[in-house]
């Protein structure tokens, strides 16, 4: 059965979060090292982005049926705010006042110190070590430096064509959206599968919408490295089991506060670090969300193409659904 927003015209959100259960350091290494890919691929620093062959990309492409185009980038934030402590920079260069011959042109300035919460980017698997390692068991000291990173930089990336997955959590829960602190367990990944007629599977990009952009949009801005919607580390097992290539959210995909102690943000640990799996963080689901109620499908192409910079720990991105 598919659910979507529009079968519950004024839900209510929720009413308190489900933090989960504690997990231990222990119990997180064991989970590391069992859904971990070290040395499955070549070229390693692509990692999971290799599972999407040309035949997958043939495939994905069957799920475009009417054409619809959307956006899932956040506007380009330059206004601080509790989650956007260094804004982004836009800034006119050229107001095409003062050259000759004709035309005029007029150009500006933009820059970002993008791995925060309020500009949606690409997260490449330099960005994140966990004991010191990088994805592959590369040193993180040996391989980045000063001059960015020899080893999983967005540049080796390239762009990504593949079948996406929208798991719309509010949606099927009849609700605006996931409290901060609320998280996100394996059981409610197959529910929401259930619930919205989809399946996960092998070389899929899988977006999780919280309602994030929803609740800042009507309540206002919060601090969200400090209470944020997102999955558990329990949920992380089934999406390496499925064999995913890409993970995103409206917020960073990790469920604050961690409920690991001592490791801040355990899925990007689990998901950059031990499976490849790059990560998209700050979409804009909401469009999204309507448009897959409207089509009664959860499935699509998604098209992300990351700026290509040696050496770069990501890059800011447009990804875009078709449907």
């Amino acid at each position: 059965m598919n659910t979507s927003p529009t079968d519950h015209p004024d839900p209510e959100p929720e009413s308190a979060p489900e933090p989960g259960a504690i997990v231990s350091r222990r119990e997180f290494d064991a989970v590391f090292d069992a859904v971990r890919t070290w040395g499955r691929w070549n070229p390693a620093d692509r990692g999971a982005w290799n599972r999407v062959t040309e035949d997958r990309v043939r495939r994905a492409t069957d799920t475009v049926r009417h054409g619809r185009v959307v956006p899932l980038a956040l506007p380009w934030n330059t206004v601080p705010g509790p989650d956007n402590p260094r804004p982004a920079l836009h800034h006119m260069t050229d107001l095409g006042d003062v050259q000759s011959p004709e035309p005029a042109t007029h150009k500006d300035f933009i820059a970002a110190d993008y791995h925060g919460k309020a500009v949606t980017h690409l997260d490449a698997l330099c960005h994140v070590s966990y004991r010191g390692r990088l994805y592959d068991g590369r040193p993180a000291k040996d391989v980045v430096g000063a001059a960015g990173a020899r080893f999983g930089a967005v540049s080796a990336l390239g762009p990504l064509v593949t079948r996406g997955v929208l798991l719309d959590l509010p949606a099927v829960l009849g609700i605006r959206w996931l409290e901060p602190g609320r998280a996100v367990h394996a059981q409610d990944l197959v529910a929401a599968e259930q619930a919205l007629g989809v399946r996960i599977g092998e070389g899929d990009a899988v977006l999780l919408r919280s309602g994030q952009t929803r609740r800042r949009t009507d309540l206002g801005a919060w601090d969200p490295d400090t209470a944020s919607a997102g999955l558990h580390v329990d949920a992380v097992p089934l999406l390496a089991e499925r064999g995913i290539a890409l993970l995103g959210g409206d917020g960073d995909s990790d469920v604050r506060p961690s409920p690991v102690d001592g490791v801040h943000s355990p899925v990007h640990a689990l998901v950059v670090a031990a499976m490849g799996v790059p990560l998209l963080d700050n979409l804009d689901l909401e469009a999204l969300s309507a448009a897959t109620a409207e089509a009664g499908r959860h499935e699509f192409l998604l098209v992300v193409a990351p700026l290509n910079i040696p050496g770069g720990t990501g890059s800011p991105v447009n990804p875009v659904a078709v449907l």
